[in-house]
């Protein structure tokens, strides 16, 4: 992940922060780097933001924390005052210098989405490129799709050994491919939605992702075992067995678990460690989610174990 510690580091100069913020990254379109990233400043120094690099590509930022009164900048001027709303969505322009006045607590989620990545996505759909994305200084978007994507992340920002390649994968895929179509004017055809693996596809994709548990491999180095794109088998995945291949994995963690708990004598962290879990806590967590009971609870129902196995 040194790369998204090198988006979390810049973005961390950009607001004055003392340490780098936490972030996650992936490849999965064309291997063009997008990230995300939660910053935050409960007591920050007073001044003007710095500047980010002049590129072609967009900030999308969840607003967590009400800013009221907030200066900003573009092109090296200041161009007007607006207050900023916890839960909106604000779009921004790399290539026109956005900055603001930093003067009170600040709490954001930043994701890094190049305009590469979203040209990407209307190859991959075959549809024409999005248009000029609507980075109105200023305006925020009351976007319930962004605020539950955003939600997901945080979690995953907050206890990154937990998260899988394969879900940052999938939910900035879902992201980059909202931002085309929501403030891009992107058309995705809709046959496209339709259709899944063939046979031996899914099983051949479901034998991969089973071979590595632990949730490494990325959806780009799957998808080009098919020649498909990332999308495209995605969606074609979900239409095969009824789940996104994250989640698909996660089942296959839990499924893997329980066949190890019939080994009476074997610990619960071990089992977490062997199913792919990154600890205990991320495998009762998952496993009380997608069961209804605790591993402990499942395991003394199921299999008459003593309640004080761990």
């Amino acid at each position: 992940m040194a790369q998204a510690g090198a988006f979390g580091r810049r973005l961390g100069q950009f607001l004055h922060l003392k340490n780098a913020p936490p972030s996650l990254m992936t490849r999965s379109l064309r291997s063009i780097e997008l990230a995300v990233t939660e910053t935050r400043d409960d007591n920050p120094v007073p001044g003007l933001s710095g500047s980010l690099a002049l590129e072609d590509a967009f900030l999308v930022s969840l607003k967590l924390h009400d800013y009221p009164d907030c200066e900003l900048w573009e092109h090296g001027k200041c161009i007007m005052k607006r207050d900023v709303r916890a839960g909106a969505t604000y779009l921004y322009d790399l290539k026109r210098d956005p900055r603001y006045v930093i003067d009170k607590p600040f709490h954001s989620l930043f994701f890094y989405l190049p305009r590469s990545a979203l040209d990407g996505i209307s190859e991959q759909s075959g549809a024409r490129r999005a248009g000029e994305i609507a980075c109105e200084l200023g305006v925020g978007h009351d976007d319930a799709i962004i605020r539950q994507i955003g939600a997901s992340f945080l979690e995953g920002l907050r206890r990154p050994a937990e998260t899988n390649q394969l879900f940052i994968d999938h939910m900035m895929l879902a992201l980059t491919a909202h931002v085309a179509q929501a403030y891009g004017g992107l058309q995705r055809p809709a046959e496209l939605a339709r259709g899944g693996l063939a046979s031996w596809q899914a099983k051949r994709a479901c034998e991969k992702l089973e071979s590595d548990l632990g949730g490494k491999i990325s959806l780009e180095r799957i998808a080009a075992e098919f020649n498909l794109s990332v999308s495209h088998f995605s969606r074609a995945f979900r239409v095969s067995t009824g789940l996104p291949p994250h989640q698909w994995l996660l089942r296959q963690r839990v499924n893997t678990a329980k066949q190890l708990m019939s080994v009476r004598d074997l610990p619960l962290s071990e089992i977490a460690i062997s199913a792919g879990f990154a600890n205990q806590s991320h495998f009762t967590r998952v496993f009380s989610s997608v069961v209804g009971v605790s591993p402990a609870a499942w395991r003394r129902e199921t299999q008459g174990a003593p309640e004080s196995k761990t």
